[in-house]
Parts: C-alpha cells; structure tokens; sequence
C-alpha cells in the first residue's frame, strides 16, 4: 500500500520527470558529441595529390584537414624522388574531415632485394619465385639440354648472378633454360586486345620471349592495347620456345578494340571464341596479380 500512496505523490511525478528530462539532455549531448567528433552529414574532396612533392603536400596537412602516410615507395629514375604516384582514396572522393590518405611515392634510393637460386627450378617456378622477390623476367634463352624448360642458368646483363647477390628490386633477369633435343614446334599466340602488361605475362608464361615494343598513339599505360603483332596470329609460321613476337600498341580511347577484334574475324562463332579466349587470359591474368600479392 505504501508503494501505492508514493506513486500518488506529487514528489514522484516531479522526480520522473526531471529524471525524464535529464536522460534526454544527456541523450541529445551524446548525439551532437558523437556528430561533432565523426563530422556526421560532412563531405569534402579528396584533392588531387599524385605529381606532387610528398614534402610539399605534407607541409599543407593541416590546411586540407586530412592526414598522410606513405605505405610504399617505387624506385623510379624518370621521376623526381618523393613524387606522388599513387593516393588512396582517389582524387574526388568524397570524405570526411580528418580522413587519412595513402600515399605511394618515388623513393630516393633503389630497394635491394637478394637475388634467389632459380637453377634447376622450372620455368613456372622460376616465375613465380621472381615475382617473389620483385625482379622480372627479361630474356629467355634456349638451349639444346635434356632438362627441358628447366632453369640452367640465371644472368644479368649478360653477367652470371650468383644466389645471394645484392640487386635492385625490379631487375631483370634472363634465363637459360634447357629446350631438349626434339623441341616441338608452337602456333603463334593471339595477343590483339591485350594491355601492354597482360601480353608481356603472357608470353613470358608461353615462352616466348618480347620482341620490339612500338606506340602508335600518345602512350599512356592506362589505355594502351596490343593492335597489331609480328608474327601475326593468323600466320601458318610455327615458333619455338624463345622466338620474339614485335608488338604495336593504340589506346582504346582512339581504337574501339571489340569492333576491331570482330573485322579481323567475319566468322561469328570465331569471334565468340576468341572473345572466350581473351576472357580466359584476362582471368588468369588477375589471378596470377593475386598470386603475386599473396
């Protein structure tokens, strides 16, 4: 009954409704505090950061609001060192004040990587093994040895390079590698359509090696396509293992290359094919990329 009576005192209505009143003001306060400190409702661009100076861009960190860190540096003697090549998020983007941008900038001094032992691997395992370690392939030499496709010989500049050896990351190597004594003879590959990277992979994975490399349009690396090839894909020649194949690159933003690729086959069915074909090298492309991350 004493529960009862206190309920119809007015002390209880006015306790309940301060309490009322003070659980909102606190609610109110938590909301607006958590809106003040995660910038809710605000969105600004993302400046466009690649080309610059990674010093400059840093002297201006508080000015755009935002903070920097560079996760990985490139060698690259084109470019001024602490160029800006790569930002994450991309310029434009829309973001929130005190948003941290990544940057991928030009190193001042070349990384060196130890050179591995890739004799006596296979081929595939000697790719695989410099991808590792971020060196390329260069050339591939062939020669008459039992061992086929197996690594005899590991060169740079034409210098043997010993397992151990300090060299700088994305060196290339070339290859000596055993071709046995009865080599088979190899239908030249269909490279049209390709990135410039993409055909590079691909031979390389074939054994074949890259011959003269020619731009046709104003070159840029996000654009160009293999257009033409030599030998050609519909040649009857047959290649070997370390022949060269000359490759002529456009931009796809001059070359409609799906139309291209389908004049160069009047036969549907073909182009239907061969599109599975370019598929079929796009994807096993990306998952050689993954690969390489892993």
């Amino acid at each position: 009954m004493k529960f009862f009576y206190f309920l119809s005192q007015k002390k209880f209505y006015l306790h309940l409704s301060i309490g009322i009143i003070l659980a909102f003001i606190i609610l109110w306060t938590v909301l607006k505090a958590l809106g003040w400190f995660t910038y809710h409702g605000e969105a600004i661009n993302v400046p466009i950061y690649t080309g610059k100076n990674i010093e400059i861009v840093s002297q201006e960190e508080n000015k755009h609001n935002f903070r920097y860190l560079v996760i990985d540096s490139i060698y690259d003697l084109s470019r001024d060192p602490g160029t800006i090549i790569q930002q994450n998020p991309l310029p434009n983007s829309k973001v929130k004040r005190n948003r941290q941008i990544y940057f991928t900038i030009v190193a001042k001094s070349p990384e060196m990587v130890i050179m591995p032992n890739l004799v006596d691997l296979s081929f595939r395992q000697a790719l695989v093994m410099l991808r590792t370690y971020g060196l390329k392939v260069n050339l591939l030499h062939y020669i008459p040895d039992f061992a086929e496709n197996a690594v005899l010989a590991q060169m740079l500049v034409g210098d043997t390079i010993n397992p151990g050896d300090t060299i700088q990351k994305g060196s290339k190597i070339d290859l000596v590698l055993g071709k046995g004594y009865d080599p088979p003879k190899y239908k030249v590959p269909f490279l049209i359509g390709l990135s410039e990277q993409e055909a590079i992979d691909y031979l390389h994975r074939q054994s074949f090696n890259v011959g003269e490399i020619v731009y046709m349009d104003e070159f840029d690396p996000a654009h160009m396509k293999v257009y033409t090839q030599e030998p050609g894909f519909d040649s009857d020649s047959l290649l070997n293992h370390g022949d060269f194949i000359k490759l002529w690159f456009r931009s796809d933003l001059m070359v409609d290359f799906d139309e291209y690729i389908e004049s160069l086959f009047p036969d549907t069915l073909s182009v239907d094919s061969l599109m599975l074909q370019i598929d079929s090298l796009y994807l096993e492309y990306q998952l050689d990329s993954i690969n390489r991350l892993r």
